[in-house]
């Protein structure tokens, strides 16, 4: 699965217009929350940290339309807390969005 960082740019573009400023506060502030999100998963213990996290990550990830890793956070859900495959995924896809 690839991820556009284009995409999340875009989005942003179309909420706010060409404001360079604000576009990179808010990508700024979207990466902050994907990252807090993913940082979670990796120390969630129990199957509701866990979920709530990846639940989370999912949530802000559709408020930019970002299917690929909306997608991503929904296999999160379903999978064991701690899977390290998906939180490889994970912080790959975000370090991806980051580069954008």
């Amino acid at each position: 699965m690839s991820y556009d960082p284009g995409a999340l740019n875009a989005a942003l573009a179309a909420a706010v217009g060409d404001d360079s400023a604000l576009i990179a506060d808010l990508h700024v502030a979207f990466m902050e929350s994907a990252l807090r999100q993913v940082d979670l998963l990796t120390r969630a213990r129990c199957d509701a940290n866990w979920e709530l996290a990846a639940w989370r990550l999912k949530g802000l990830a559709a408020s930019f339309g970002l299917t690929g890793l909306m997608a991503l956070a929904e296999e999160a859900a379903q999978s064991a807390p701690g899977d390290p495959r998906i939180l490889r995924q994970l912080s790959a896809a975000i370090a991806t969005l980051e580069r954008g």
